[in-house]
């Protein structure tokens, strides 16, 4: 089958409040789906983004999902997320994916728009295969518009780190550093905020009341881990997102007292040795900047001399 045959249509529908308890079920069975798929997370910078979420349906069967936004012409695998393509059920298949991508386009086509911004799930992310979604953006002719490198350790089969990750183990242990789970979110913020704004003059992608909106939300998947001194100052931070395969580190900043003593590197050696070690991936995020055309190669290094190797998070474009 390619798009250019006319397979059973699928109806669609536009996501609305009273689907909300509907969506989210979908999610939580789903092949691909993780917490950032749930309404209350999706709408919490609601006012941000015209949001356009699509439901795909055979009769009164929900086969898929497509967390998304509309930007002028376009419709956009939801803005407010680094990915999220279409999350689909237990029962899809690539033949029902190109129904559902023959349905999508030719909605897209009625609305008016232009084209389709596509960030598919990275695979770590699937609970079972699931890229029937990437066969068809290729039938399509959707082309590669952005790669972004995440680097990422496989924890059952974790690697040793390397020396200079050990060493500063060492110190943090020899200065009585010490790693719990923490609230304090408005003093890590703060931590963070210093960081991004002396090193890269940019302020963290959430503010400190949105992140503890959503970890009060979701107490279960957003985890603050911090580092302290002797005398309890928090030195360090890494702020986690959890889902079903993946500890993901949203979040990770060094004071400039913890800098030279390991403070940030004992929370990294706890969460992947100790807490997240039955987890199948510990991810610790992206490199690139620029749709992925410029790599930080100093900060993918420190990620690699743990162990990570590279996971691709991509972007595609549809021209409809």
């Amino acid at each position: 089958m390619t798009q250019k045959e006319n397979p059973n249509a699928l109806t669609l529908l536009r996501y609305q409040t009273q689907n909300k308890a509907t969506w989210d079920n979908f999610v939580s069975t789903s092949k691909n789906g993780s917490f950032l798929f749930f309404r209350d997370y999706l709408e919490y910078h609601s006012h941000r983004f015209n949001d356009y979420s699509l439901m795909f349906y055979s009769g009164n069967k929900l086969l898929a999902l497509l967390p998304a936004n509309i930007d002028g012409s376009t419709l956009s695998s939801h803005g407010g997320l680094t990915f999220g393509g279409v999350i689909s059920g237990s029962g899809m298949n690539t033949s029902l994916m190109l129904q559902v991508f023959y349905s999508l386009t030719n909605h897209c086509r009625q609305q008016g728009l232009a084209e389709i911004v596509y960030k598919p799930v990275p695979y770590i992310y699937h609970s079972i295969p699931s890229d029937e979604d990437l066969y068809a953006l290729f039938s399509y002719k959707a082309y590669l518009f952005a790669r972004n490198v995440s680097s990422a350790i496989y924890l059952p089969n974790a690697p040793s780190f390397d020396g200079n990750r050990k060493d500063n183990l060492k110190k943090a242990i020899k200065h009585g550093v010490v790693v719990r789970e923490s609230d304090d979110f408005n003093s890590f913020m703060r931590i963070e905020e210093e960081v991004l704004i002396e090193r890269h003059g940019v302020k963290p992608v959430h503010s400190v009341n949105e992140i503890k909106l959503l970890a009060s939300r979701f107490p279960d998947n957003i985890k603050l881990f911090a580092s302290f001194s002797v005398d309890g100052v928090m030195l360090a931070g890494v702020i986690i997102y959890e889902s079903r395969n993946v500890a993901h580190m949203q979040y990770a900043a060094n004071s400039g007292a913890g800098w030279n003593i390991g403070a940030q590197d004992i929370i990294e050696h706890y969460l992947i040795k100790e807490h997240y070690k039955d987890k199948r991936y510990f991810d610790f995020g992206i490199s690139t900047e620029k749709q992925g055309t410029l790599l930080n190669v100093g900060l993918i290094k420190r990620k690699e001399n743990f162990g990570a190797s590279a996971v691709v998070y991509d972007t595609y474009k549809l021209p409809l």
